[in-house]
């Protein structure tokens, strides 16, 4: 991959973690850490403790998407340094630009990525 590309992917993929950071931070109410956030959430008073139970329960799930994502641009970020960015990690052939564009922390080439989730029964995996 070329370094006007690399540097393309690095540009998008460091917007993307700020643009993440900040929908963490906004979901915690601004920089606390995880477990005050959950505390937080927790000891808010409300008349129907089935939706606070429910309300607290998304803003873990989206906590936890948000994080992922987070490693996952994080690994992609070391891929772009040490030179395997954008190389299949099943199969090694070239990641489509087209896709690495539409999902830059792609971490498989379609063939392999449908494989994968074919063998999860169509469940997408964590780690893409």
């Amino acid at each position: 991959m070329s370094q006007n590309i690399s540097d393309s992917f690095v540009t998008q993929l460091e917007q993307m973690r700020t643009a993440t950071l900040d929908q963490l931070h906004a979901q915690r109410g601004g920089t606390v850490g995880r477990a005050e956030a959950a505390a937080n959430l927790r000891s808010t008073e409300s008349d129907d403790w089935a939706q606070a139970v429910s309300e607290c329960d998304l803003a873990f799930a989206l906590d936890e998407r948000e994080s992922a994502e987070l490693v996952a641009i994080d690994e992609a970020l070391k891929r772009i340094a040490d030179g395997s960015y954008g190389l299949c990690a099943d199969c090694g052939v070239d990641i489509a630009t087209a896709r690495l564009h539409a999902n830059p922390t792609a971490m498989r080439c379609v063939n392999c990525q449908s494989q994968l989730e074919l063998a999860h029964g169509g469940v997408r995996p964590a780690t893409m």
